[in-house]
């Protein structure tokens, strides 16, 4: 009687242990079986997904074909349309403030004879704000002293023109069109506002190309002009790449008229109030005066805007 005794607890024991094993096991593989196959809704919207860009066949620079047909260009036009595309916000604010200084740039393109997709030079330059590079390059295009005052701009602690947008687009003009007849295409000629004429120029002849598109540059060289044509691509179709904004998002120049000056001035922010503004909105119109006065020893004619 003890031994059946024994033997029935000892069958029990068995069962039991047999029983939670299974029951846990099946818990493992209901939980797993639950985390992979999950509803992506647990982690983004429905509505959000992030697709690879088609590459327009017809992309073009300055009037000159972009040349897709080679595999590492394709790639870098590729890679700037998705950053660019991606980076949402930047693309955003390139479309408000295009807006607000395409009007002053394009004119003055047209004036000179430089094709009218240079303005998007300025906008990967310095996404159009008045910035310092680490090498001292300043202003929406982003000139450095010498190449700015070899274009007659005037650099210096009290008066540098090349936060003048109206100047300073002459002066880059200036520097494209000699590049171009230095260099022979818009394309090279943009290269070498980034790289320098003389860096462009040796390695055409190192390498026996003249081309950009065949040229071995540096990263930065290679990745120029395929950002241009990202920025125009995308700017030109904002519907395209999914940005939406109504005309009254967009950043608009205020109203000023022109004062000329001929004579220094002591105290800039004592002229403004004259002129029934402050120091920080004629800054704001004039960021080309780098002090609060005006030296202007040579008594040169200087325009200053007025805020209306």
């Amino acid at each position: 009687m003890n031994r059946s005794y024994r033997f029935l607890v000892l069958a029990s024991i068995i069962i039991l242990a047999a029983f939670f094993i299974n029951a846990e096991n099946s818990v493992e593989k209901k939980t797993y079986s639950s985390t992979s196959n999950r509803d992506t809704s647990d982690y983004v919207d429905n509505n959000y997904r992030i697709k690879a860009l088609k590459i327009p066949n017809n992309l073009s620079f300055a009037g000159e074909k972009v040349e897709l047909d080679k595999t590492d260009i394709r790639e870098r036009i590729d890679r700037e349309l998705l950053v660019n595309t991606y980076w949402q916000s930047n693309a955003l604010l390139w479309f408000k403030r295009t807006h607000k200084y395409f009007p002053v740039i394009e004119p003055i393109l047209k004036e000179k004879g430089v094709p009218d997709d240079f303005k998007y030079l300025s906008v990967i330059e310095s996404d159009l704000r008045n910035v310092t590079s680490p090498a001292g390059a300043k202003g929406m295009w982003q000139m450095l002293k010498d190449a700015g005052r070899e274009n007659g701009l005037e650099i210096n602690s009290n008066v540098d023109e090349r936060y003048h947008l109206e100047k300073a687009t002459r002066a880059a003009c200036d520097y494209l069109i000699a590049a171009k007849e230095r260099l022979g295409s818009w394309t090279l000629a943009a290269a070498a506002y980034h790289a320098g004429n003389y860096g462009i120029e040796k390695r055409l002849e190192q390498q026996m190309v003249d081309s950009y598109y065949d040229v071995l540059a540096g990263e930065n060289t290679e990745r120029y002009i395929p950002r241009i044509v990202a920025a125009k691509e995308i700017l030109s179709h904002p519907e395209k790449y999914g940005f939406e904004f109504d005309k009254e998002d967009l950043y608009e120049m205020g109203p000023t008229y022109t004062v000329k000056v001929d004579t220094a001035i002591t105290n800039i922010a004592h002229f403004a109030q004259k002129f029934g503004t402050n120091y920080k909105e004629l800054k704001m119109y004039n960021p080309w005066l780098r002090e609060n006065k005006l030296n202007n020893k040579t008594r040169r004619l200087y325009e200053i805007k007025i805020p209306e």
